[in-house]
């Protein structure tokens, strides 16, 4: 977990980051943004660092692999060296987003670089740049006091409880490509993709976060989407397979394959089917799976949330399974009614 509770908002500027496609501007700032104000370096600081405090992290890339000739990873890696050169890289930042920003649908914004000391992660004190693009405005009613009246003027801003667009890389392992974090809750589609994949050219890390939400995906997708077409395979024992593979990383502190489909697959032809899927999986998904990784339990954790047990029966019952398949019957009457026969010991 990223601590952000000592936090210090060191220096900030902004620039406005059109599309020259639609024929907007790039506005470019003279200066840092004067934050002598507490409450305002306060709310800037939890705009931006408030949605980071749970990553899970990125590195920078490049098209040949070599993260050194990504340009963001350069500005980057020169403000680390000489914060007081915050303002000049940031120019150089927003310039390399205007370039980018040609899809039609891409929205014009502000566009923030920011330097911050004094975050925690991993029991270390670091320092860290954010990169911050703000899309959306809303509108505001302000109310001021007018001779012994009031007055309510319309104003339109940021809202500061949802960061569009965000980037946080932390000084950390500068030599493998920055541990980075990004956001993006705007725009999911293909034009989207230009603020990670175009813009920042970052990819997955290679740590035990990502090596297990990866296995539980491929996992998930594999019970739920090819395993019925491979074999006839009812719903209840999917869910529990389901089960029984989430239980093994929550039991489990290192992940091994052949241990893996010894306790949990347990079928062989289930096996085979299952590592014919995973090659099919590395190869659209552009991963490469270890055969063996330790396991993170924040990735399990999370991945959790997306392994249902619940099995849905018409409009009317709602079962939710949570282990010992064995205490669980399905038939059909003589009318052909469907039905379940449940065992139990205990009612609650």
């Amino acid at each position: 977990m990223l601590a952000i509770s000592n936090a210090h908002l060191t220096n900030v500027v902004v620039h406005h980051c059109g599309n020259q496609t639609n024929e907007e501007e790039l506005l470019i700032s003279k200066s840092l943004l004067n934050i002598d104000d507490e409450k305002v370096r306060n709310l800037l600081t939890k705009f931006f660092l408030h949605p980071f405090q749970d990553p899970t992290f990125n590195r920078f890339t490049f098209s040949n692999q070599d993260f050194k000739m990504n340009t963001v990873y350069q500005y980057v890696n020169k403000i680390f060296e000489q914060p007081i050169t915050l303002l000049a890289q940031s120019v150089n930042l927003a310039k390399q987003l205007y370039e980018l920003s040609t899809h039609p649908q891409i929205k014009s914004g502000d566009l923030f670089v920011a330097y911050f000391t004094g975050l925690s992660f991993e029991e270390k004190t670091i320092e860290a740049v954010g990169i911050f693009k703000s899309e959306n405005r809303q509108e505001f009613l302000k109310i001021d006091s007018h001779q012994g009246g009031f007055e309510v003027q319309y104003q339109d801003g940021i809202n500061s409880n949802k960061l569009d667009k965000g980037c946080l890389i932390l000084n950390m392992e500068g030599e493998e490509g920055y541990k980075v974090c990004v956001i993006d809750n705007t725009n999911k589609g293909v034009e989207a993709q230009y603020w990670k994949n175009d813009f920042l050219m970052v990819k997955p890390a290679n740590d035990s976060f990502h090596a297990t939400k990866d296995y539980l995906d491929l996992c998930k997708n594999y019970v739920t989407k090819q395993m019925p077409n491979d074999f006839e395979i009812s719903k209840t024992d999917q869910i529990d397979l389901l089960n029984r593979s989430i239980k093994y990383f929550k039991e489990q502190d290192e992940f091994n394959l052949d241990d893996f489909s010894r306790s949990v697959i347990q079928d062989p032809q289930v096996i085979e089917s299952f590592n014919g899927y995973k090659t099919q999986y590395e190869n659209e998904h552009e991963l490469a799976f270890n055969e063996s990784f330790d396991i993170s339990d924040a990735a399990v954790k999370k991945q959790n949330r997306i392994f249902k047990s619940v099995l849905k029966l018409d409009k009317n019952f709602h079962i939710y399974i949570h282990g010992k398949r064995e205490l669980i019957e399905q038939g059909v009457e003589a009318d052909g009614r469907k039905f379940y026969k449940i065992y139990f010991t205990e009612e609650n």
